[in-house]
């Protein structure tokens, strides 16, 4: 063994700052070939994606599914310190919200100009920090043999869920972390107002057996018959009766709400080329017809997509003029959200 000393205080601050350099290359070479994901879609479509993609790239993918709620929160957690890359999928309100408050990256494209009108809006409404990959109307769906055996009037419209032979009857997720409830509670003071739309989810509440977490799990709820209704985005509630569950899907009458779902690059990506080329990649017609294969029926984003033909047609729904601008913003989801915990959540059954 050669002693250090013999190299003297110059030729070690050389040998380590040679060291430092190789290690940091070596570093920086294997994270090229990874990326961290926060996935927020069913689990089944996020594994699809993920094999996929590794396949195609060799990029390595490590995973995590959460509800868009949730990762919103834990971008704002890790804001300091990112740990994620990308956040693919769910509700684009808290990808507005994120994008607004600066925890996500500004990237624009090169498959901008494949994508529908309402996928550009998205992106441009953001500075080009989250971008449009799916489209969904939010609805409710029931289950037809727990319906017939309480003997009940088939729900048709918001106003039906209020109903006293529904009492405890009705399961939704709490809009804190799930995309999926907040577009509700985000649809309901579009639509009737918000002193109205607040007293509607106040007599809801009585009605409803369980807030979830997972904005699709009361479409598993209602499939199972754990509950008569849940109320969901309608392509997850399609996704139970394609698997032969006894469901049947329903676009409120009186209108509804819709999602845009939004992918998002985090700002402080640790693998800023693999984030830019899961991004790329996830708005090719390639990618996307994946969401049909894992029996997911959104409306794709990419104009050369594919629509799958169990996806709710929205040219048939009655669909309200979403605000996303309003409804995405930090302070009024903000507000929102602490106006639901204050009146609705703590109510008494």
């Amino acid at each position: 063994m050669i002693p250090l000393s013999m190299f003297g205080r110059a030729g070690l601050v050389a040998i380590g700052a040679l060291a430092f350099l190789v290690l940091g290359q070596t570093s920086a070479t294997r994270a090229q070939g990874n990326l961290t994901l926060y996935c927020a879609v069913q689990e089944e479509w996020c594994r699809a994606m993920v094999n996929a993609f590794e396949r195609k790239t060799n990029i390595k993918v490590a995973m995590t599914r959460k509800s868009s709620g949730e990762f919103y929160a834990q971008l704002k957690a890790e804001s300091s310190n990112p740990r994620g890359d990308v956040w693919w999928g769910g509700t684009g309100d808290p990808h507005l919200q994120a994008a607004e408050e600066g925890l996500t990256l500004e990237y624009k494209t090169p498959m901008l100009p494949q994508l529908q009108d309402w996928a550009v809006r998205q992106a441009e409404q953001s500075k080009y920090r989250t971008v449009g990959i799916y489209a969904g109307a939010l609805g409710f769906g029931y289950n037809t043999e727990i319906l017939k055996r309480k003997n009940l009037p088939e729900p048709k419209c918001w106003a039906d869920l209020l109903a006293s032979g529904l009492r405890d009857e009705v399961q939704v997720a709490d809009p804190n972390s799930s995309g999926t409830s907040y577009t509700m509670l985000a649809t309901v003071v579009q639509l009737m107002g918000e002193d109205k739309g607040f007293e509607y989810l106040k007599q809801l509440h009585r009605n409803i057996n369980q807030y979830t977490k997972s904005g699709a799990a009361p479409a598993k709820a209602t499939s199972l018959g754990e509950t008569l209704v849940g109320i969901t985005f309608m392509h997850d509630m399609v996704t139970m009766a394609v698997q032969g569950g006894p469901v049947k899907v329903v676009a409120p009458c009186e209108g509804t709400g819709y999602e845009i779902g939004s992918m998002s690059i985090i700002k402080g990506a640790r693998n800023l080329d693999s984030a830019k080329a899961w991004y790329d990649w996830a708005l090719s017609p390639e990618a996307q017809a994946l969401g049909a294969e894992a029996k997911s029926f959104q409306v794709p984003s990419n104009k050369g997509s594919p629509v799958p033909p169990q996806a709710p047609r929205l040219a048939d729904v009655k669909l309200i003029n979403y605000d996303f601008a309003k409804y995405g913003s930090s302070a009024e989801r903000s507000r929102l959200l602490s106006k639901w915990d204050r009146e609705v959540k703590t109510l008494p059954k």
